[in-house]
């Protein structure tokens, strides 16, 4: 029986599906090899790293020492859209993240709108993370052998000036290029052995912020926290304006939920291991962020934190004296970081995956390997964009997109709640519930993540606008007419 155009945007795809219908092009299926210890420290790894090593730079000028703020309130939204993705992963553990869960409750016009806030949302934050990654590589390779790499190799075309956008012909920047090659390979081998290599590197990362914070309470001045919110209103950045900006900016890097909720599909016993995982990660990233902010903030002066490379290594080696701990620190970050960036692209390549595999975008990112039975194909062609944009585009202009890209995603997981208890009111799926109903903590969720979006740069909102314009267009020019669900009506 055909369907009318608004019957086709809100048809939705069954939470019980059958394995032929999940199985990827030839009919191979991901493989379940995450336990519970690999999958929380992805969760950790895809957060950690982000907020701390790279964004403080950019978000205390704009709150001051009430960035701890910041934190709290991204902190808290993300918490309450933590328990939203706890129940609807259990409920539906499969492969992308919010473009599943929105599939299955929602309707598949919703979903493909998730899935282009998603890929906006890994794809920046891939970029801007090997980026910041390049700043801790030159400060280790300063410190360590008194060598800088060239300008023209580590600075990009397009970069932020005091009257926006300028370019610098001539200029790339390569080692986040290199960066993102290696994480393309490590991911085109196999996923346990991507797992197994990220969790080495987070235990890696935690150790060097316990060694950061640990020094940088020796210099700890309680009159850096004083003025506590930003006095300057020149920029719109005063009070607690700056605290709502500055939340904004930081809040991408609670990423991780959604990492967590991608790997439904190759975790075992999902069920019980991803609800347990999203809320693990949460617990662990919020606690080493505000005990590093706290140290950073307390060691150095808020208006010094402007322009910094490589922040947490100048703290340490102002503290001390001496350039022995920013090496270290530099060294942590250089190995550790490269675990943020390699997440960031595994969710975006599990996401396009997802999204083909319903026939909604081109077969090519949904043919597995033989061999390693991972998506190789789309593995490449996600790592050669990152790389462009790596390459060429300042990071300023990356960290409050992927912000934009988060929080929708997060408020679209929270409205899925509601409906999805409404759909198995009858015959309810047993597992892990959000507390006090389904309506309170998914309201308090999509409050919280409006209120940081108010917060974000009319710029964001424009180039968002685009970014979503033309997603639409795709699906309603492809994606609609070669969906699985449209060919089974037809059928």
């Amino acid at each position: 029986m055909s369907q009318t155009f608004i019957q086709q945007l809100g048809r939705t795809k069954p939470v019980a599906r059958g394995a032929p219908a999940e199985a990827g092009h030839g009919g191979d299926t991901l493989k379940r090899s995450l336990g519970l210890f690999s999958l929380t420290m992805i969760g950790v790894g895809s957060t950690i790293g982000t907020g701390i090593f790279f964004t403080m730079v950019e978000a205390v000028p704009k709150a001051g020492p009430s960035v701890i703020l910041s934190f709290i309130i991204a902190a808290v939204t993300a918490g309450l859209t933590a328990l939203c993705y706890a129940e609807l992963s259990a409920r539906i553990p499969a492969s992308g993240s919010s473009y599943s869960f929105a599939y299955a409750t929602i309707g598949e016009f919703a979903a493909f709108v998730m899935a282009a806030c998603l890929l906006l949302e890994y794809g920046l934050a891939a970029s801007a993370t090997a980026i910041g990654w390049s700043d801790y590589l030159n400060n280790f390779l300063q410190n360590a052998v008194h060598w800088q790499i060239p300008a023209a190799l580590r600075s990009p075309l397009i970069v932020s000036g005091p009257n926006g956008a300028e370019l610098h012909p001539g200029r790339f920047n390569l080692p986040p290029v290199i960066l993102v090659v290696l994480c393309g390979v490590m991911l085109s081998r196999g996923t346990k052995e991507s797992a197994t290599t990220n969790a080495v590197m987070v235990l890696i990362k935690l150790g060097i912020l316990v060694f950061f914070a640990a020094i940088a309470f020796s210099g700890f001045d309680a009159k850096n926290f004083f003025p506590f919110f930003n006095p300057d209103q020149s920029k719109g950045f005063g009070g607690m304006l700056g605290v709502t900006a500055a939340a904004g900016t930081v809040f991408f890097s609670f990423i991780g939920l959604d990492t967590v909720a991608c790997a439904g599909e190759e975790v075992q016993d999902p069920k019980r291991n991803v609800p347990i995982g999203i809320i693990a990660a949460l617990l662990i990233v919020t606690g080493f962020y505000m005990l590093v902010a706290i140290a950073a903030l307390g060691a150095q002066p808020a208006a010094k934190f402007a322009g910094q490379e490589a922040g947490l290594s100048v703290i340490l080696e102002n503290v001390t004296g001496h350039a022995w701990p920013a090496i270290v620190l530099s060294a942590g970050a250089v190995i550790s970081v490269f675990s943020v960036t390699l997440l960031s692209i595994y969710g975006q390549t599990r996401i396009l995956f997802a999204i083909s595999r319903d026939g909604l975008i081109p077969q090519v990112f949904q043919r597995i390997n033989v061999r390693t039975r991972t998506p190789v194909g789309n593995t490449v062609i996600v790592c050669v964009m990152v790389c462009l944009v790596a390459g060429f585009v300042d990071s300023e202009f990356l960290w409050d997109m992927v912000s934009m890209g988060t929080l929708t995603a997060f408020s679209v997981v929270s409205i899925a709640v509601p409906v999805l208890r409404h759909k198995q009111a009858a015959a309810p799926t047993a597992g892990f519930r959000v507390p006090f109903g389904p309506y309170l903590v998914p309201g308090l969720s999509i409050a919280a993540c409006a209120f940081i979006m108010r917060g974000l740069s009319v710029m964001t909102l424009r180039v968002f606008a685009i970014w979503m314009a033309f997603a639409i267009m795709s699906y309603l020019v492809y994606g609609m007419r070669h969906s699985r669900l449209n060919v089974a009506g037809a059928a």
